[in-house]
């Protein structure tokens, strides 16, 4: 035997480093001897989810056959030191099929839901795994069953993905936000990791998928953020519970001091559901009611809620022209604005700042008689609105509600919310069941995005959100490219009150700010446009009573257009650039379009209508690149498999009534 002594140390290294692999290889066959896999598909079997139990859980999915998330674990970690998701022990699976129509109390898209998908359950040791897959999408939730009420330090939620995707990031600088981004695309790798988001966001796989992601059934649980963390990776954020908050002197409170955990929980409940619709193509995800599916159903009867359409004031800043009486915050005004929604059929007015006390809901300025408004109203067959920053309404929310009930108030537009923790999500779901009990509507503003209510809340008809029309008061950056992304991203979420309806209208180059008379970006069409693409049962016409009194031509369209929907084909879509939307309300055929930057021109073959009918449209004129209010008005008969051709000019729109 060679006895030098570097032989003799390699002999020992090698001897140590044979140990240490056999050790590496032995706690690689433990760690696979205890991991489990658990598959689910869609009904299609298109979408395919991988479940992976073990040191720690995961989840892949491929469509298509081809992965687009790569394994992405999930956990939760409560302040009794249980890590769920992590050693995950799977004592038994259920697997079951659900196939049902769905019939909404209020048709946002359809007036029938086919909910349909495969769902296995994971069962460990007080706590369960649920996973959903439909065939346009997937979702995921816990349920925990433990005997005491704890604290949730934190959930993992991560969403790996295998490339360096597209996406629409809904960038925020900050959590106490009113959810009002603008979506920029950029891909996964130039995220920077101190960079994060808003949920919903879009993400683009290939020409043949789509991935949004966010959530459903958030109740009594912070929403959803996501970070940039690794490569390709986006990881859940969420507010911290809040522990001690201060008032401002602008109707504001905001949290002070914040917990090291986020959320007090039950010890037996359902969390939040974290949905990822996937998408063949950009049409479908506007016709995509994922959302609304997870959300649990409305309890109670909801028959009495009526969607409809709104005249807004604030936006106009409450001037009147040719009127005998100073126009502002008094009962003159809003009579005008009642005589205007008469004339045209729309069923509410909204008092909107300024008609209370600034900390009390419950005192009226001097100027307002709201018993003699409604009254008034009633006469005309509107009802009224009330805006209320939710500050001041929750220091007086059960007196509030009762004294609006008395005066006969059929809803409030809440406002300022501008945060998402568990304490302010407690609340909007608060004032949801009240006003319920009180049979009044409600229209979310200063909000984070629809997470299901429309279903388990009916009342609830649309939600802000979004950066809409408002931004023209002081700023130029809400453009007709952001107006033709909204149907693919803040919209799919769920019902969205952008408040459209200018009747002041400029091209992009030629847009100037000014508060108390705005003015859109994009041509009057674009505008009209909206009324059939966008989604809000709920749905605003901003402009001055003025303005819109001098627009007969557009208010044929806006006095007809409904805010509720039986059927929706989308005819040409894709994001940021064009969608062209026909709807069915009844037996009539409403078509709505919109175009970004660029003028678009198709050709539509009217195969979803029956019979002979008459076309009215509405489309950008001969002029407007001269000046983008102008527009023309035709009809035409019109039969099944007819040819009509949509010419839009760049920012441009279309809106067409076939009966």
């Amino acid at each position: 035997r060679d006895r030098s002594p570097s032989r003799g140390l390699g002999d020992v290294y090698k001897r140590q480093n044979m140990r240490k692999t056999l050790f590496f290889l032995l706690l690689a066959s433990s760690a696979a001897m205890f991991a489990e896999n658990y598959t689910v598909k869609s009904p299609d079997e298109r979408i395919l989810v991988n479940v992976e139990t073990g040191a720690t859980t995961t989840y892949s999915v491929t469509f298509n056959g081809k992965t687009i998330l790569n394994p992405s674990p999930l956990s939760m970690t409560f302040d009794n030191g249980v890590v769920i998701g992590r050693n995950m022990k799977v004592k038994d699976v259920q697997h079951r099929t659900e196939d049902q129509m769905l019939t909404p109390v209020v048709r946002q898209k359809s007036d029938k839901i086919r909910d349909h998908y495969n769902e296995m359950v994971l069962n460990a040791d007080q706590y369960k795994l649920y996973f959903r897959v439909y065939n346009d999408g997937l979702a995921y939730r816990f349920h925990t069953d433990f005997a005491d009420s704890l604290k949730v330090i934190s959930e993992e939620v991560d969403y790996c993905f295998p490339e360096d995707y597209n996406t629409l990031f809904p960038e925020e600088r900050t959590i106490l936000s009113a959810q009002q981004p603008l979506f920029k695309p950029m891909k996964l790798s130039e995220i920077g990791t101190d960079r994060f988001c808003s949920t919903p966001v879009l993400i683009k796989v290939d020409d043949q998928a789509r991935i949004f992601i966010s959530e459903s059934d958030l109740e009594s649980y912070p929403g959803m953020f996501l970070k940039k963390q690794g490569k390709y990776e986006l990881a859940g954020k969420f507010a911290a519970y809040s522990l001690e908050e201060e008032k401002t002197d602008d109707r504001q409170i905001f949290p002070t001091k914040r917990a090291d955990y986020i959320a007090r929980v039950s010890g037996t409940r359902n969390y939040p559901w974290r949905a990822m619709i996937v998408a063949e193509n950009d049409a479908n995800l506007v016709t995509n009611q994922l959302i609304y599916k997870l959300a649990p159903e409305s309890q109670g009867d909801f028959s009495w809620v009526k969607p409809g359409k709104i005249a807004w004031d604030w936006y106009n800043a409450l001037i009147l022209t040719g009127v005998d009486f100073k126009c502002g915050v008094n009962n003159d005004t809003y009579k005008y604005y009642i005589d205007f929604a008469s004339k045209y059929g729309i069923e509410y007015v909204v008092l909107d700042d300024g008609w209370s006390e600034a900390w009390d809901v419950t005192k009226t300025v001097p100027e307002i008689n709201m018993e003699e408004l409604v009254a008034y109203g009633k006469k005309k067959n509107v009802d009224l609105i009330l805006w209320v920053s939710w500050a001041p309404f929750r220091e007086r929310l059960d007196e509030a509600f009762d004294l609006f009930s008395k005066w006969g108030i059929k809803g409030i537009k809440m406002d300022f919310m501008n945060r998402d923790d568990q304490a302010m999500v407690d609340f909007y779901y608060t004032v949801a069941r009240k006003a319920a009990e009180h049979k009044m509507l409600v229209d979310f503003h200063g909000a984070y995005k629809p997470t299901g209510w429309l279903r388990t809340f009916p009342n609830v008809l649309s939600s802000e959100g979004v950066a809409g029309l408002e931004n023209h008061k002081w700023g130029s950056f809400v453009t007709p490219e952001h107006n033709v992304t909204l149907p693919f991203t803040r919209m799919v979420a769920g019902p969205m009150d952008y408040t459209p309806g200018a009747m002041i209208n400029f091209h992009e180059k030629d847009h100037k700010v000014w508060f108390n008379l705005p003015a859109s970006i994009g041509t009057r069409c674009h505008q009209l446009g909206m009324y059939v693409v966008y989604e809000s049962p709920l749905q605003m016409l901003a402009d001055s009573p003025s303005n819109y009194y001098r627009e007969e031509k557009c208010m044929e369209f806006l006095s007809q257009v409904p805010v509720v929907w039986d059927e929706t084909r989308v005819l040409k879509a894709s994001v940021g650039e064009y969608i062209v939307v026909a709807r069915r309300s009844g037996n009539t055929w409403f078509i709505g379009g919109m175009v970004g930057k660029k003028g678009q021109k198709f050709d539509i073959t009217l195969d979803f209508i029956k019979g002979n009918k008459t076309l009215t449209c509405w489309e950008d004129g001969v002029n407007v690149d001269l000046q983008a209010q102008d527009f023309a008005c035709r009809t035409k008969k019109v039969k099944q498999g007819d040819t009509i051709t949509i010419s839009m000019y760049d920012g441009g729109g279309y809106v067409a009534i076939i009966k």
